[in-house]
């Protein structure tokens, strides 16, 4: 009567099944695959978000200083120079400026291209900063 329970007794539970020993990792690694294209994408995003904010403030740094030169009358029309002297030499190549020189005021716009991180993605915009300075 070993393999019976005795009457009014519950029976004994089944003993749990176990997987192989050799399936345990192949579980983990397919969920990691699974996972790395989001995890991807997600840090070439935060990457991207980093180089626009930094092509903002290269922007923002060009204009001043194209404004400050602008705004000297000795050495007005050497602006640009001076602009593409203040940012990295990476962003400096493509940016431009728009100087509207008033009597009495010099307003510089610097516009610095956003470069992509990613090479299959083109044209992401500008980031344009104005700054206006008295002239001397």
């Amino acid at each position: 009567m070993r393999g019976r329970a005795a009457p009014g007794t519950a029976p004994a539970p089944a003993p749990a099944r176990r997987r192989p020993r050799g399936d345990r990792g192949a579980v983990t690694a397919v969920e990691f695959a699974g996972w790395v294209p989001i995890l991807l994408i997600v840090a070439l995003a935060a990457l991207q978000l980093g180089v626009a904010g930094y092509a903002a403030l290269q922007a923002g740094s060009a204009a001043r200083a194209a404004a400050r030169t602008a705004a000297q009358h000795e050495i007005a029309e050497e602006y640009a120079a001076s602009g593409r002297a203040a940012m990295s030499g990476w962003l400096a190549e493509r940016a431009s400026f728009d100087l509207s020189a008033c009597g009495r005021e010099a307003t510089v716009t610097a516009s610095v291209p956003v470069p992509s991180v990613l090479p299959f993605i083109g044209n992401l915009g500008s980031a344009h900063r104005t700054v206006t300075m008295p002239c001397d």
